[in-house]
């Protein structure tokens, strides 16, 4: 904890990256863990109800699964959330680039973040391209479960990246630039095996990477140091010498 402290107070240039993990402190599952989303029982497995293909051919069943095991309206950020917003304040954190969708970094402060897998608190309609905030959707939905346009009756779509669809060109950009100019890493709440998205921490090449997660990742061999523990308390507590100013 002391070596995190004293990388984050000589940097001016750090980017998180962040996954599943860090919101799970904020009662949001992951996927991959005991109890995340990939290991519950469903009639068809979970990865292909999240994907492009069962979302075309299955709506009401689609977000039947999506707002009742992806959509957390009413959770709130998280000591990790809140530490890196101080941070960006501080004008040390120049980028959060996060795999999650839950909108969370924003709520608690962070300016720079580049969502690699979407948001669920942006929809379009498909039809007319009218665009719905998460509220709005939720309450368009027909007696099917399925959120259809005010205007035009199509069906709204979340702006979520299903498996089968491309991440946006715009957003990777952004994303590597941040990586590739950043002096220090830190990767935390993610098994970093998800890609592309996890392949992106290869065009680091700064002072610094650090990773932090409950479990053993494939890449603890690469970082500079490693942490196992909970990500709220383990930021919370080397961003504590910016309480003190």
């Amino acid at each position: 904890m002391s070596t995190l402290s004293d990388w984050i107070q000589e940097s001016d240039n750090i980017v998180f990256f962040g996954g599943a993990g860090v919101s799970t402190e904020s009662n949001i599952p992951d996927f991959r863990s005991d109890n995340g989303i990939y290991k519950k029982k469903y009639r068809y497995p979970a990865e292909y109800m999240i994907s492009y293909s069962f979302f075309r051919s299955n709506p009401e069943e689609f977000y039947e699964f999506y707002f009742n095991q992806m959509v957390y309206p009413d959770a709130k950020p998280n000591a990790a959330h809140y530490a890196l917003a101080k941070l960006e304040r501080a004008g040390k954190l120049k980028a959060v680039v996060t795999q999650n969708i839950d909108g969370l970094h924003q709520k608690a402060g962070s300016q720079t973040v580049y969502e690699l897998h979407g948001s669920i608190l942006r929809n379009t309609c498909m039809d007319c391209r009218k665009q719905f905030n998460l509220e709005e959707t939720m309450a368009l939905r027909d007696d099917k479960g399925i959120p259809r346009c005010d205007a035009c009756g199509g069906i709204i779509k979340p702006d979520v990246v299903l498996y089968e669809e491309s991440l946006d060109e715009n957003t990777i950009y952004h994303a590597v630039e941040a990586i590739a100019q950043a002096d220090l890493l830190i990767i935390g709440g993610t098994s970093l095996v998800v890609y592309p998205a996890a392949g992106f921490i290869q065009y680091f090449n700064g002072r610094h990477m650090v990773l932090i997660n409950r479990d053993e990742t494939s890449m603890d061999h690469k970082a500079d140091l490693v942490i196992h523990d909970s990500i709220g308390q383990v930021l919370s507590e080397a961003t504590a010498f910016l309480d003190e100013k």
